[in-house]
């Protein structure tokens, strides 16, 4: 059976925790003191070696409350030796995207740098030969995305037999059809015993029941309404026609005076072109989709998070899991498909007790979509009209327009009875059609050309019939 924990948890400190003196060295080193609700209720049941099913708002420090407990367990294996058979991979994180891997990589990083364990990452769009010398070097903690995890073990260069610790960030995403073939293959190569932790901001029932057939007698942590979006977000839907969604989001950026947001579009040859609009109207625009390379995604991403790009035109890939501090505002270009992905979207704003702002724009034939999203965050969404203002700048007139501009006044003065009509010229033979000449030799016959004449020195040639080949 399934226990089921519910009523959020007063805010305790990490000191409060069994950890190491190293694991809270670097948790204040972060600047963390308090624990959030999810933290303070998961990582003691971590620590006692359960299986976790743990559903919280995004933003709310999910990546601790799993990272924490499983370094401090694996504390036990620490050594400072170099040989790489003394550093297995102990504890293996999935996630669904290269960026969200990438971010909880550095946070692990950061919570194990005062200890001797090692941690990697890898994941596609970048060269497989830094990764194979770091993975032959040794780590503890392996952080990938299915798909690149799948061709280190096939060149074997990442061996799992020794995994004690599992973990399924963005869990929905990662039980999604299109990654369970993957994720069914990897843990295919794990030992059966092992502990399962999976964490994710929203699960649907069928997600729930197929994550709960690989988890053993799992504890279900929630701190807060499964699928709900975070009390601090400002949600506003309006209705703006598709031509003028551009402009909406340009007014709404000046009237609030939001110094950055991530646009989010639900194609990637969509958020190409969106990006390059909006970078010819001015604003310092960057794009992040599936089709850039991973160094481009990252220069990207790295660009943002210093403050170089006020908008980042994004696809889906962008709206899990990313930590970016103090983004004032989230919009919806485009209605999600999936109403799940409507509650991370949003979740890229008003993080860890911040206020922020997400904005959808909603057209006619995006009525289903919203009616998924009323269903799955179970509360009424009022769609408000959008008066767009009209600022598109008036063409400056060149002086040759002027001067006839001012001449269609000076006759529409004049009344017309004081305009004489000028008569057109009259030249008769120029106006008289053309007539051909009585005694004119005939066009054909002029066109005949005479034949040359003949050389006296110059047999003519004799005429053969065609049929004797002539």
């Amino acid at each position: 059976m399934s226990e089921s924990s519910t009523v959020a948890a007063p805010a305790a400190r990490f000191d409060s925790l069994a950890l190491d003196a190293k694991l809270l060295r670097a948790v204040a080193d972060s600047g963390y003191e308090s624990m959030t609700p999810i933290q303070a209720k998961a990582i003691p049941i971590v620590l006692d070696g359960r299986d976790v099913m743990g559903a919280a708002q995004t933003g709310t420090g999910k990546t601790a409350a799993f990272a924490l407990p499983l370094l401090q367990k694996m504390l036990r294996h620490e050594n400072a030796s170099m040989s790489p058979a003394r550093h297995p991979v102990r504890a293996l994180v999935l996630t669904p995207t290269r960026e969200l891997a990438d971010q909880v990589a550095a946070n692990v990083k950061n919570y194990a740098k005062h200890t001797q364990l090692r941690s990697a990452v890898v994941f596609g769009g970048i060269d497989m030969k830094p990764q194979t010398l770091q993975l032959k070097a040794g780590v503890e903690v392996l952080i990938a995305t299915p798909g690149r995890l799948l061709d280190h073990i096939e060149a074997k260069n990442a061996v799992l037999n020794q995994v004690e610790y599992v973990v399924l960030d963005e869990a929905d995403r990662m039980l999604d059809i299109g990654f369970l073939p993957d994720l069914q293959r990897i843990l295919s190569y794990l030992p059966r015993q092992r502990q399962t932790l999976l964490f994710s901001a929203t699960f649907s029932p069928e997600i729930k029941r197929l994550a709960e057939s690989y988890l053993q007698d799992p504890v279900t942590v929630e701190v807060a309404r499964p699928n709900a979006t975070a009390s601090t977000v400002e949600q506003r839907f309006y209705n703006v026609a598709d031509d003028d969604k551009r402009g909406a989001v340009r007014q709404l950026l000046r009237e609030r005076e939001l110094a950055q947001a991530i646009v989010f579009v639900n194609s990637k040859l969509g958020a190409a072109r969106l990006a390059r609009t909006f970078e010819r109207d001015g604003l310092k625009t960057a794009a992040l989709h599936g089709d850039k390379s991973q160094d481009e995604r990252l220069k990207s991403l790295d660009a943002f998070k210093r403050g170089e790009v006020e908008l980042l035109v994004a696809t889906d890939v962008a709206a899990r899991g990313l930590d970016i501090a103090d983004l004032p505002a989230v919009f919806n270009f485009d209605v999600p498909f999936n109403a799940e992905d409507y509650v991370h979207r949003i979740g890229r704003t008003g993080r860890a007790g911040a206020s922020g702002l997400a904005v959808t724009l909603v057209t006619r034939s995006d009525s289903r979509q919203i009616g998924e999203i009323e269903r799955l965050i179970k509360k009424k969404i009022e769609i408000e009209p959008f008066e767009l203002e009209d600022t598109r700048p008036r063409r400056r007139l060149r002086d040759d327009e002027r001067r006839d501009d001012r001449r269609e006044e000076r006759r529409e003065v004049r009344p017309a009875a004081a305009v004489p009509r000028r008569a057109a010229p009259v030249d008769p033979f120029f106006d008289r059609p053309y007539e051909e000449p009585e005694n004119a030799e005939p066009s054909w016959e002029r066109a005949r050309v005479e034949p040359p004449t003949k050389t006296p020195s110059i047999r003519p040639k004799k005429k053969v019939a065609a049929l004797l080949g002539g």
